[in-house]
């Protein structure tokens, strides 16, 4: 199967996901840099959307953007071919589609997750979306082989080399295996963790993530009180420029294709865009 060029280093964001017309010119500029510092793909953050893709792509020549990850719940798959038929008219080759499960915890819709994805590609076939044009949120075995088998890869969130090892074990080599990883660039172990440690206490209440933490070899304590530094240390690449540099590697040698990279700051809240932290991050990745 061909997968869409993504490139080995793409910057995950929420902040670049909206529609409030007032930030639209923030956004298309923030992608515009983005793409000339040398960063291959954007992934939307949060549960967003085909249109979301639409300004970053029309203010950019080559970046691919990406939904990390549009929950199957909140968008009927007939609406999202209708939306990607219009987009890949308009761009040929500049989207992907990232689709993921979510959390129970997220929505009243939420049942049989696995039949509901299966269902859901089943829709998109129908309506002529390309499998190698999609890419899914997939943690457990299950559903990083249903990423090899029905989409062009896998777009695993929150976790280790040791997670993307497996990953590509079952993927195989051909698939895209594009794992987000979430960076603090705080050399400070104390600041760093803080900051990380805050960012994780969402997701310490999501099973998902931490059936995940404990199927890797955490325990329940690393879980407890916003997180162990073990798990911290696990999750987050946080350092300086050297010791960042090198977590990003451990995750290509452990077999990423690309590295979605989340950039943390301390005091960051809301949409706000770490834009000094991106052009920082791009220097040590050259």
């Amino acid at each position: 199967m061909a997968i869409q060029h993504t490139g080995r280093y793409g910057i995950w964001s929420a902040g670049l996901r909206s529609e409030d017309p007032a930030r639209r010119g923030e956004l298309v500029e923030a992608a515009a840099e983005l793409e000339e510092l040398g960063f291959d793909t954007v992934w939307l953050g949060g549960s967003t959307t085909v249109r979301h893709a639409v300004p970053l792509i029309e203010a950019t020549s080559r970046l691919t953007v990406a939904t990390g990850i549009q929950s199957i719940w909140r968008y009927e798959a007939a609406d999202t071919a209708a939306e990607y038929a219009a987009l890949e008219a308009a761009h040929p080759g500049r989207f992907l589609l990232g689709l993921g499960v979510s959390h129970a915890q997220l929505t009243d819709r939420y049942r049989r997750p696995y039949a509901a994805m299966v269902a859901y590609l089943d829709a998109l076939d129908a309506a002529g979306v390309p499998a190698e044009r999609r890419v899914l949120a997939a943690l457990g075995p299950r559903m990083l082989r249903l990423s090899r088998d029905r989409a062009a890869g896998a777009h695993p969130y929150l976790v280790t080399p040791e997670h993307t090892a497996e990953a590509r074990e079952t993927l195989g080599a051909g698939p895209l295996l594009a794992p987000e990883l979430k960076v603090v660039l705080e050399a400070d172990p104390t600041r760093a963790r803080a900051t990380a440690r805050a960012h994780l206490s969402f997701y310490l209440d999501l099973p998902n993530y931490t059936n995940t933490f404990l199927r890797l070899g955490f325990t329940d304590s690393d879980l407890s009180d916003g997180g162990s530094d073990r798990l911290i240390d696990a999750v987050y690449a946080w350092g300086d420029e050297d010791r960042v540099r090198a977590r990003v590697d451990e995750f290509h040698a452990a077999g990423a294709d690309q590295v979605a990279l989340q950039v943390l700051d301390e005091g960051t809240t809301g949409d706000a865009l770490p834009r000094e932290s991106w052009r920082r991050l791009a220097a040590l990745l050259d």
